[in-house]
């Protein structure tokens, strides 16, 4: 065996431990008894010591100084083990172990705490996370900044700066389209009882009908919707409310787009860097145009409807273009993973300004309550309510996931760019999409972005996927022109 060829698999073992790292936690959110969370932690911390050990191993450097690369897939592959093993050569071991088990033991505290509405339970160990994860990211980033630094593990080459100057652009559009729109009468929303297992039923349904392979996944219920695994095994959860069907159908659509994307990378590339999405924002740019652009289009709406009506009886909505403005209402809300497509990303700018201030030590974790609160009322104009819709709604602080916030915006804008050229490149898209027939938009997500997996840099693969350098100026004239056709503006 070359170098290469051993480089590649001793990456394929360590790539599956990390699938069995990444199933220990879809259990914790689904299924594993709420009093086996010290344990898992423990779990996770040892999982996690081998991980790091295998990552770090001095063998690793010497397979990467001697390998040479038969192609260009060959070439990405080492690009990707060489910064994974530069990054976890700066970590030290300890401490890898330790922000696993405490990050593992905060998401049961956090959990416990939204339910029981009590932050101050909880900001003990998030105090230690956001500790812990400082100490890390000063030891990723030397003389650079810390906060970038820990932006590498979810959108690499992208900083802090850049990420702020798109939002600059962005916030004062998107706070005149939501101004404009708020001042316009609210269409009707659903109304009634939606049972749980209809709603589970047809959440299924709609996963299938994205081109989600259920021989290779499944679809559970959890606390937050999540999408887990690579591969043959990628699994994702959905949630019910029997007021709200909205939030199980778009979630579930939500995490199909991730999992798609994970299901349609090259077979080859399994088990191995290039074996999964290269970030969180062009992943995040599956989820988003599979919920938002397809999703909630009125060419797909129009077929939904029926399928809800099939469902659910008569749920309050009259007709088509009801069920299209019902959809898409914009309204009042403090949740995320609820908010329409306006004001979705002045909720993640929100959590971006926070947690860069907590990385940067300019807001202590005793202070985040009320700096949310504070912040919150600023930008939407009324008061967080109580905490389970405050700071304790998320569950990414209590896992250590810093730096991923901002690459849900950044999903929304490649989504924007990728829908641009979508709509020009498969003729008769929304005729299909008014059929429920998503076979044409998902096929050419799959051909042109999801099959490449880690082969192409982040901008690179959306610059080669839509013909364009990635650019917030197509997702802010979509919103424009959609909702502005929606509330006569």
């Amino acid at each position: 065996m070359t170098a290469f060829d051993e480089l590649m698999a001793y990456q394929r073992e360590t790539s599956a431990l990390g699938q069995i790292a990444g199933r220990l936690g879809w259990d914790q959110e689904t299924v594993m008894p709420r009093g086996a969370a010290a344990q898992r932690g423990a779990e996770m911390a040892a999982i996690e010591a081998v991980l790091h050990a295998r990552k770090s191993d001095p063998r690793v450097g010497d397979w990467l100084a001697a390998a040479e690369a038969p192609d260009a897939a060959g070439r990405a592959q080492l690009r990707e083990i060489r910064r994974a093993f530069d990054r976890a050569g700066k970590v030290p071991a300890d401490l890898a172990k330790r922000i696993a088990q405490v990050t593992s033991e905060a998401q049961g505290k956090w959990a416990a705490a939204r339910a029981d509405e009590d932050v101050a339970a909880f900001l003990p160990v998030l105090d230690e996370v956001v500790r812990l994860k400082r100490e890390e990211g000063a030891a990723l980033a030397g003389d650079g900044v810390l906060y970038d630094a820990m932006l590498e593990d979810y959108e690499p080459g992208t900083t802090g700066a850049q990420i702020a100057a798109i939002f600059d652009a962005m916030r004062p559009r998107l706070v005149a389209l939501r101004a404009a729109i708020l001042e316009r009468p609210m269409p009707a929303g659903v109304s009634g009882e939606f049972d749980e297992a209809a709603q589970m039923a047809l959440s299924r349904k709609m996963a299938e009908t994205f081109g989600y392979d259920l021989n290779r996944g499944r679809v559970d219920k959890a606390v937050h919707p999540f999408s887990s695994g690579s591969g043959s095994d990628v699994r994702i959860t959905t949630r019910t409310s029997t007021t709200d069907p909205f939030n199980c159908i778009y979630s579930t659509i939500h995490e199909v787009g991730h999992a798609a994307y994970e299901q349609g990378i090259d077979d080859a590339f399994a088990l191995t860097p290039l074996g999964r999405g290269v970030s969180m924002g062009v992943h995040e740019s599956q989820s988003r145009i599979y919920e938002n652009q397809l999703g909630r289009g009125r060419a797909f709406t129009g077929w939904l409807y029926g399928q809800m009506i099939d469902a659910f009886g008569d749920f309050g909505i009259a007709d088509a273009d009801a069920f299209f403005a019902a959809v898409n209402r914009v309204q009042n809300g403090y949740i995320r993973t609820e908010a329409d497509e306006v004001q979705y990303n002045l909720h993640i700018m929100l959590r971006f300004d926070l947690e860069r201030a907590l990385m940067a030590g300019d807001l202590q974790v005793a202070d985040l309550e009320v700096a949310w609160n504070d912040r919150f009322k600023a930008d939407f104009g009324y008061a967080v309510d109580r905490p389970s819709n405050g700071c304790l709604q998320d569950v990414h602080w209590s896992v250590g996931l810093f730096g991923y916030f901002p690459t849900y915006s950044l999903g929304n804008v490649y989504a924007g760019c990728l829908y641009e050229a979508l709509q020009a490149a498969v003729p008769g898209l929304q005729a299909q999409l008014a059929e429920g027939d998503t076979s044409g938009a998902t096929g050419w997500l799959r051909e042109n972005l999801q099959q490449h997996g880690g082969l192409y840099l982040p901008r690179e693969v959306i610059e080669r996927a839509s013909g364009m350098v990635p650019s917030e100026a197509p997702l802010l004239a979509y919103l424009e022109a959609k909702f502005g056709a929606l509330y006569g503006l």
